[in-house]
Parts: structure tokens; C-alpha cells; sequence
């Protein structure tokens, strides 16, 4: 009976002494809110374009660094990366915030707001953080300092930084790719990864995710149509590299529309860009086409690659014009871990209240965190960023871009309970 009492007593202590640290835990990330807003008004004011994030990786590294945080810089250019370790040895879980804005020209009426110019494709631009990711990096910073303070844990957590997610400079490498080619999963080897995308249209105080599959791989292409140029007046003598290339665009949807089985995944193809000719009366000699294709499933993606490829030369020479394809590799599926999704879903319920955490279908955007998930398990999800009960939320990539703030404080939150939990299993 004495065993059982003391047993008891000391479960009673162990159980008071978790609570405890657990109820300064929750103050410490209540208490940090105001840093994270303000860190991340910062970063809006002052955005940088991908792999030029210099000012903004500065910021960060002096961040981690004041918190006792092993750092390294310049990887993939302009990341960084933190290292910070547990009191004991265990697991290694990497946290991962994109760090690069967009050149687009702010309209939102924010004191804060971005009036930054840079340069893109040799071309002055506006710069906006138009996709959130200023809150991704504060929330970040909070996360560091929070676990900082609170390492009695087992394992250790990478705290990944990472430029370019929007994509590289033409010509230039970066971005997630370019940090795997980098080993920025290794040394220490990571097990596992987390990442999160904050939402203009998703309730703040939410989390959304899916098992598998939730962002689709992203595959640019080019094309160009070659044929003969002529005088406008005299069509006849002309091999009409336009009219190709409109016949080329919509035999290219008629792939989507009747050849794709859509109701077992989705898949897009858009045409972005159409260059040719100099004036209304002259029938130029070349057409280049750009455009994009997002799929859920590789086999669907190698089929539709296999017909883009005997399509457009077949079309093209039935106007007696040729075409050559280019298609690069691309962004892989965001592809979330199904046995690692389950086995943390139960930490983005205690962050959030299970009533706030919902399934999703998979969206066709496409996101360069799929290149970690190639490499080790990984669950990305989304976090709310729009007012409850506003009529208008405004699309990421647009001038009139729109986060709430309050939002914010549930990344931190869940990002700290992932990583315990996930350290602790």
C-alpha cells in the first residue's frame, strides 16, 4: 500500500509539473504575439524579390543568433538555416517559412504598406509580399524564440528559412530544390518536416489540411511556332505561325476536356503569355507561346506531357508551320505523409480545437516545399489569415492582398505543439 501511495504521489508531481510547464508555455506564445506582428509589418514594409532576400535574411539570422541558436547563412543563396537542440538526444523536425516577396505593386491601405522597387528580368518593378509569406517568416521567429526558451525536449529542430519559393530569376537556381541539392536535410538528418501557408480566404483560428496529395505539381512550358512571314494584305504567301498557334491552344484544352479522367484527380492547363508580330499589317514569322500545367497524379502528368508532345508538331505542321516543346521538370505533388498526417492530426486539433481543424479537397496552386517532402516525411497545411465575417477576402498575387494579423498567433502555436508532440513520440 506504501508503493502504491508514493507511486501515486510521485504520478500526482509528474502530472502537476507538465501542467505547470505547460501553462507557461501557452503564456510564453500568448506573450509573443506583439513581436510577431510587429516582425512581420517589418517584412511587408521592406519585401525583397527571391534569391536577393538579403536585408530580410540578415534580420533573421541576428533573430536566431540573439537566442543562442547555431546559424547558417547563404544557403541556396539567400537562406538561413537554425539549429537549436534539446536537452537530450532524440528526433530531428525541421520548420520551414519562405522568406521572398513578389513584383507586385501594392494597393491595400496599410500604414505599413510596401512602396519597395526592385528589379526583375532586367525590368524596375514594385514589390509586394502579395502571398503572406512576411507572416510566415514572423511566425517563425516566434517559434525560434518560444522553443529557445522552453528546449527540454528530446531531439533537436531546424529552423529552415528559405528564398525563392515563388521561383528563381530566370537562369538562376533556388529555393527548395536548390536547398535539398544543398544537403539543407542533413547534418543533422532531418525525420520529419513541417510547413504552413497562411490563407486571405480561410477564417483566422482555422487549420486546414489533407492526407496525401494537397497541392499539385506545376510544370511550365514553352512553345514555338515557326512559319513563313508575309505582307498582311497577301495572307497566301504567308505560312501563318498565328493561326497555328491558336489551333495549337485549343487542341491542347481538348487534352483536359476529353482525354483526362477529371473526376479521379484535377488538372489544368493555362496559356499565360503569346508573343508575335510588330504591326497590324505584317504576318510575323515566330510565335512563342508560355503556359503552365498543374496535375495531382504522375501518371496523368506523364500522359499529358506524352500528348502535348506528339500534339503540337502535328497541329503545326497542318498549317505548314513547325513547333518545338520545352518543358521543364518543375515543382513536384505537395504530397502530405498519410501516416505522419494521422499521427500529428491530433496536435493541429489541440492547437486549433478540433472544431477549427477541417479536410480539404486538393487545390491546383503548387508550392517548391513538395522538394523536402521528396526526401523525408513532411505535412504542410494552411492556416486561416482572413476576418471572421468579412464579405471580401482578396486573392494571393493581387495588389489588394489582405492578411489578418490575429491569425497569426495559431502558427506559432501549432508549430510548437507539432514539434513537441512530434519530439516526444
Amino acid at each position: 500500500m506504501k508503493y502504491t501511495k508514493t507511486l501515486l504521489f510521485s504520478s500526482v508531481l509528474l502530472f502537476t509539473a507538465f501542467a505547470k510547464a505547460q501553462t507557461n508555455l501557452d503564456k510564453e506564445i500568448t506573450a509573443i504575439e506583439s513581436k510577431v506582428i510587429e516582425w512581420r509589418r517589418d517584412f511587408h514594409q521592406n519585401p525583397e524579390l527571391g534569391n536577393r532576400e538579403f536585408n530580410t535574411a540578415d534580420k533573421i539570422a541576428k533573430h536566431l543568433k540573439s537566442l543562442g541558436i547555431k546559424v547558417q547563412t547563404g544557403v541556396a543563396k539567400t537562406g538561413v538555416v537554425g539549429i537549436l537542440e534539446g536537452k537530450r538526444k532524440g528526433k530531428v523536425v525541421a520548420l520551414r517559412a519562405d522568406i521572398d516577396a513578389l513584383p507586385v505593386k501594392e494597393r491595400a491601405d496599410l500604414p505599413f504598406k510596401s512602396t519597395v522597387m526592385g528589379e526583375y528580368q532586367g525590368n524596375p518593378v514594385p514589390v509586394m509580399h502579395a502571398c503572406g509569406h512576411d507572416t510566415h517568416i514572423a511566425i517563425l521567429m516566434g517559434v525560434a524564440e518560444v522553443l529557445a526558451k522552453n528546449n527540454d525536449f528530446a531531439g533537436t529542430v531546424k529552423f529552415i528559412f528559405q528564398p525563392a519559393e515563388e521561383g528563381a530569376p530566370p537562369g538562376e537556381e533556388g529555393g527548395a530544390e536548390l536547398m535539398v541539392k544543398e544537403n539543407v536535410l542533413k547534418n543533422p538528418d532531418v525525420d520529419a518536416i513541417f510547413g504552413l501557408h497562411i490563407g486571405s480566404g480561410q477564417d483566422v483560428n482555422t487549420i486546414a489540411y489533407k492526407p496525401g496529395g494537397i497541392m499539385a505539381a506545376s510544370q511550365s512550358f514553352e512553345i514555338h511556332v515557326k512559319g513563313k512571314q508575309s505582307h498582311g494584305s497577301t495572307p497566301w504567301t504567308s505560312r501563318d505561325p498565328i493561326m497555328a498557334a491558336v489551333k495549337i491552344i485549343d487542341g491542347l484544352q481538348t487534352i483536359i476536356s476529353r482525354e483526362i479522367p477529371l473526376t479521379e484527380e484535377a488538372a489544368v492547363l493555362s496559356i499565360g503569355q503569346i508573343n508575335a508580330g510588330v504591326r497590324s499589317n505584317i504576318i510575323p514569322e515566330e510565335v512563342h507561346i508560355v503556359g503552365t500545367l498543374r496535375t495531382l497524379d504522375y501518371d496523368m502528368q506523364a500522359f499529358i506531357n506524352q500528348r502535348m508532345k506528339e500534339m503540337i508538331p502535328t497541329i503545326a505542321a497542318a498549317y505548314r508551320t513547325e513547333a518545338t516543346l520545352t518543358i521543364p521538370e518543375g515543382y513536384p505533388i505537395t504530397f502530405n505523409d498519410v501516416a505522419l498526417t494521422a499521427q500529428m492530426l491530433p496536435s493541429l486539433e489541440k492547437a486549433a480545437g478540433k472544431e477549427n481543424v477541417s479536410v480539404i479537397k486538393a487545390i491546383t496552386g503548387a508550392e517548391d516545399f513538395s522538394f523536402f517532402q521528396k526526401e523525408v516525411p513532411g505535412l504542410y497545411f494552411f492556416l486561416g489569415g482572413k476576418t471572421p465575417g468579412s464579405t471580401e477576402a482578396f486573392p494571393h498575387h493581387t495588389p489588394d492582398f489582405y492578411i489578418d494579423e490575429s491569425g497569426m498567433l495559431l502558427g506559432v502555436k501549432t508549430f510548437v505543439q507539432l514539434t513537441h508532440d512530434y519530439l516526444g513520440q
